[in-house]
C-alpha cells in the first residue's frame, strides 16, 4: 500500500511539473515580477539614454515621461543643435535650439515633426513598458508558451501578435524560468525570411518602483549583426 501511494505522489507530482503556462499566466507572472506594486499606470520619470553604436558615435537623449498627464518630452542634440519634443494632452510643440520658429529646411533637415513626436513616444513608452504593455488593447497574446534555448539559456517565451490596426510583426518575449524576469526580446516582419531583429536586455534600474531593463543590445536576426546598445544612463522618478 505505501508502494501504491509513493507511486500515485511521483505520478502526480510529474503530470504537475508536466503542465504549461497559459500565455496570460506567463504574462502576470512577469508583470508581478517587473511591476509588483502595479505602478505603470501612474508611471511619472525622466529618463536619460545614451545610444552607442558600432561606428562610434553616441546619441543622448532625455525623456520625461508622465502617464497620468499625457505628457511625453523629448529633448535630444544631433550635429550641434538642440532638438525638443512636446507631446501634452495630444498637443504638439517643437523647437530647435529653444525656438519654434522652425523653417521647413530646418524641420526637414533635423527630421523634426509632430509625427515623428508621436513615433518617439510610442516607441520610448512601449519599451520602457514592457511587459506590462502587453495588456494594451489589440495585443494578441498566444495561449500556448513556448521553451527555447536562445544564446546557451533555456527559456520560458512568450508569442505576441498584434490587430491589424495596431501592427503587423510577430514579437517573443524570453522569460527566465525561475524569477521570470523579461531578459530578450525579438521581432520578426517575416520569420520565414529571419527578418527583424533581437534585443538582449541586461542590468535592471528600478523606477517608480518599476524595474526596467539597462542596457539593451540590439541585433539583425539574419548574421547577428550588432546593431548599438541603448544605456539607462539616468532614470529618475517624478
Amino acid at each position: 500500500m505505501r508502494y501504491f501511494f509513493l507511486c500515485l505522489a511521483i505520478l502526480i507530482s510529474l503530470a504537475s511539473s508536466a503542465q504549461e503556462l497559459t500565455g496570460t499566466q506567463l504574462l502576470e507572472k512577469a508583470i508581478k515580477y517587473h511591476d509588483s506594486e502595479k505602478s505603470w499606470d501612474s508611471f511619472r520619470g525622466n529618463l536619460g539614454v545614451t545610444m552607442n553604436t558600432p561606428d562610434g558615435k553616441e546619441r543622448i537623449s532625455d525623456l520625461v515621461i508622465n502617464l497620468p498627464q499625457e505628457y511625453f518630452e523629448l529633448r535630444s542634440s544631433k550635429d550641434g543643435a538642440k532638438l525638443k519634443q512636446t507631446l501634452s494632452k495630444g498637443e504638439c510643440e517643437l523647437k530647435l535650439n529653444g525656438s519654434t520658429t522652425i523653417s521647413e529646411e530646418d524641420l526637414k533637415t533635423h527630421r523634426l515633426s509632430c509625427e515623428r513626436a508621436n513615433m518617439y513616444k510610442n516607441y520610448y513608452t512601449y519599451l520602457y513598458g514592457l511587459p506590462m504593455k502587453l495588456k494594451d488593447p489589440g495585443t494578441l497574446i498566444d495561449p500556448k508558451t513556448q521553451k527555447k534555448t536562445f544564446k546557451g539559456k533555456t527559456y520560458l517565451v512568450l508569442k505576441v501578435t498584434y490587430e491589424k490596426e495596431v501592427g503587423e510583426d510577430i514579437w517573443y518575449f524570453y522569460f527566465d524560468p525561475k524569477t521570470f524576469a523579461m531578459e530578450v526580446y525579438q521581432f520578426f516582419h517575416d520569420e520565414s525570411k529571419n527578418d527583424g531583429e533581437y534585443i538582449l536586455l541586461s542590468e535592471e534600474v528600478e523606477v517608480s518602483g518599476i524595474k526596467m531593463p539597462k542596457n539593451r543590445a540590439w541585433y539583425y536576426n539574419k548574421g547577428d549583426t550588432y546593431l548599438g546598445t541603448d544605456i539607462l544612463t539616468k532614470a529618475l522618478s517624478l
